[in-house]
């Protein structure tokens, strides 16, 4: 049984973005990108990718990494790591989403971290919303935490609302960094559902199925690096920001 495994789930067909696991970003396939950030944090021994498509599996494995299949069938990500973890057995998963090409492996490393102080909640990762990003863009999940940063809720809709519209103060938004903490019994809880959740499938954001499972979720503050490829446009903003980066 390994300790802590990084585990990248991607399907290859999203319905806003087909396809999008291998989409180029600066010639360098976008699962590759997120391979190399968490064998940058956890080791290429415990990197993998869970994915349901054998052309995913074909050019992972060309890259020297390791790709397990799952059911075409999964629900969500989670679920699919509910397929991966009753394949390969570890203390801790770290679920790292497939399509974010610019995180921190030090936030992989964090969250892992944390998960293991906490072994009874979820954990998962938070930052401000970028100045240049829309807290009304419902591709950006937004957090609400208590003062423990313990979930309340999350949301595509910009939360906390405002009431008073010409108020000149605005809201400290979060949004959700996909890099989530699990452990094996926490899977098992999840992924034997076999159904959403109502909120979960309202909101499309399955972290929200843990409601309705008495598991709290946890968040953590996370370097802020992320930038997520939702749709074929924001590949050109990703590259454009990897650009300024190694400036």
């Amino acid at each position: 049984m390994k300790d802590i495994v990084g585990v990248i789930p991607a399907r290859y067909k999203s319905s806003r973005f087909p396809g999008k696991p291998l989409a180029m970003i600066l010639g360098v396939p976008m699962v590759i990108r997120v391979c190399r950030i968490v064998e940058s944090a956890l080791g290429k021994e415990n990197t993998f990718v869970a994915t349901d498509d054998e052309r995913i599996l074909r050019e992972v494995e060309r890259h020297g990494y390791q790709a397990v299949m799952t059911s075409e069938n999964c629900l969500t990500g989670t679920d699919r790591l509910w397929d991966f973890a009753q394949q390969i057995k570890a203390n801790i998963y770290v679920n790292i989403q497939g399509d974010e090409p610019m995180l921190n492996p030090k936030d992989i490393l964090s969250v892992a971290k944390c998960k293991k102080e906490n072994m009874d909640f979820i954990v998962n990762g938070m930052c401000d919303i970028g100045k240049n990003e829309d807290p009304c863009n419902i591709n950006i999940p937004k957090v609400l935490v208590n003062n423990k940063n313990e979930l309340i809720y999350m949301s595509r809709l910009a939360i906390p609302g405002i009431k008073d519209l010409k108020r000149k103060e605005k809201p400290n938004y979060k949004k959700q960094v996909c890099i989530y903490g699990f452990s094996y019994e926490d899977l098992k809880k999840f992924g034997t559902q076999k159904f959403k959740a109502t909120y979960e499938k309202y909101e499309d954001i399955e972290i929200l199925r843990f409601f309705d499972l008495d598991t709290t979720v946890k968040m953590i503050e996370t370097s802020g690096s992320s930038l997520a490829v939702d749709e074929q446009s924001d590949v050109e903003k990703v590259e454009n920001a990897l650009r300024l980066k190694t400036l």
